[in-house]
């Protein structure tokens, strides 16, 4: 059998190898898609009681988040809950996404209470708009509130210098905001701009002393106890009283859309989308053909993008991975003695670091995931650029080009400017040459012309034979 029939059963096992490879991937993503479209849990419609729905609000403050608290608002609306109950604690966030929970708690038809817990947590920044806008507002014990003056964040440089006029400017329309859902609550308006104005904070005995929260409850069980039977007046100026003996209380999850959403939003876990993207794409430019690297590259990439929508990103992080990148293809084609490789590391890793910085993301890339992913990432691409490089230099193996050069054996004597017959790489060859060549010498394949082969003599003509 033939080499050229063993080269065609390889390339048909190859490409069914990449079927399968592609054909998993696209059955992956459909079963992410569907997993990924599955609505949130809901509170069980059965409840005899009353209910009492619970929504945790953690974490920074996002369009993500938001569609979570609008779902378990409507969901409350639809299942004639007595309560929504959002225990949150916050740094802040964006203020757009701020903006819609607000307009949404004060539209909602059920009661909604906010209560900032555990101990030790906070409802800052846009927590303390979101605080003040609900229907009760509640803290516990050692938790703290306020330091609300909007904060301008472009491309992660942090503060942005602006100008008195435009800073008066922003502040007036924030205390605007917030004089516009506090004085209906019946809150104290005028303390509360100063966490605006000053960047005041406040602990939860002197948000109550200052009249900005209803009450200080220890934990839910508390805080339900106490609003059983109060009397609280709506945003539209209804009254309506509260009735929570014996409530059915029920989580309202995030939906699996939403986890999935929120953990891409991550600065760890976007920093390794973005760097297995990089390398994905990095690898499939370099060997052509493999497929599922640059697949598994793009998706990476993809999501990377949308988490770079809602994270303050640092221009400088993003230049100095680009950098290492350089770093890294210039060792591989003009080695350094891994001074190179070296300055890829530090200035990835120096990326990583800058990549997130901002008070709406106070953790940013933890150091070790930057290491985790720049040790590894310098390692292939460095060993990838060289077997490209490597590559070039390499004979080709099929083909007409293939055959120039490679050694066979004369079956049938050759006479000077006739024909004969040689056997190279198992295949018999109609061959001519220059001089006479008796049979079983090893010759050399000079050059193809159509269907035959010039030879000559190999130069070990005596040691080697095919």
């Amino acid at each position: 059998m033939s080499d050229r029939f063993h080269e065609r059963k390889r390339s048909l096992r190859a490409k069914r190898i990449e079927f399968a490879v592609i054909s998993s991937l696209l059955c992956a993503l459909c079963a992410g898609a569907v997993f990924l479209l599955m609505p949130a849990v809901a509170a069980d419609e059965h409840s005899s009681g009353p209910l009492v729905l619970e929504l945790r609000l953690e974490g920074v403050v996002d369009p993500i988040l938001a569609t979570y608290i609008d779902e378990g608002l409507a969901d409350a609306a639809s299942r004639h809950a007595a309560l929504v109950l959002i225990t949150m604690d916050t740094p802040g966030g964006l203020s757009v996404s701020m903006q819609d929970m607000i307009q949404h708690i004060l539209a909602s038809p059920v009661p909604v209470a906010v209560y900032v817990s555990p101990t030790g947590g906070r409802g800052a920044s846009a927590g303390f708009y979101i605080l003040l806008s609900a229907d009760i507002a509640a803290m516990a014990p050692g938790t703290h509130t306020g330091s609300a003056t909007p904060v301008m964040a472009i491309g992660g440089f942090l503060p942005m210098q602006i100008d008195d006029a435009f800073r008066k400017k922003i502040n007036n329309d924030a205390t605007a905001f917030l004089r516009s859902f506090t004085e209906r609550r019946g809150r104290n308006p005028v303390l509360a701009e100063k966490a605006i104005t000053e960047g005041s904070a406040f602990t939860e005995k002197e948000a109550l002393d200052g009249k900005m929260i209803d009450l200080i409850a220890n934990s839910t069980d508390d805080l339900v106890r106490q609003l059983d039977g109060r009397a609280i007046k709506r945003f539209d100026g209804t009254e309506a009283k509260l009735s929570l003996k014996n409530a059915a209380r029920t989580p309202f999850e995030l939906s699996a859309r939403q986890k999935f959403l929120a953990r891409i939003v991550e600065p760890d876990v976007f920093f390794v989308l973005l760097i297995l993207g990089v390398l994905g794409v990095y690898t499939e430019f370099t060997h052509p053909g493999v497929i599922a690297p640059g697949v598994i590259g793009g998706i990476c990439l993809i999501l990377a993008l949308y988490a770079m929508n809602f994270l303050p990103i640092n221009l400088a992080g993003v230049f100095l991975i680009l950098l290492a990148l350089a770093f890294f293809i210039l060792e591989a084609k003009a080695p350094s003695h891994g001074v190179l490789a070296l300055g890829g590391v530090v200035s990835m890793f120096l990326g990583a670091i800058f990549l997130i910085r901002s008070p709406l993301t106070p953790g940013g890339v933890s150091v070790g995931v930057a290491l985790a992913g720049t040790v590894p990432f310098a390692v292939l691409a460095v060993v990838l650029m060289r077997l490209v490089l490597r590559s070039r230099k390499w004979k080709p193996q099929t083909g007409v080009e293939g055959m120039i050069g490679q050694l066979g054996t004369v079956v049938g004597p050759i006479s000077a400017g006739d024909e004969g017959m040689v056997r190279v790489h198992s295949e018999l060859w109609q061959a001519s040459a220059a001089q006479a060549i008796s049979e079983g010498t090893a010759v050399r394949v000079v050059r193809v012309q159509g269907l035959k082969v010039v030879v000559e003599p190999a130069p070990d003509a005596n040691s080697k034979k095919v």
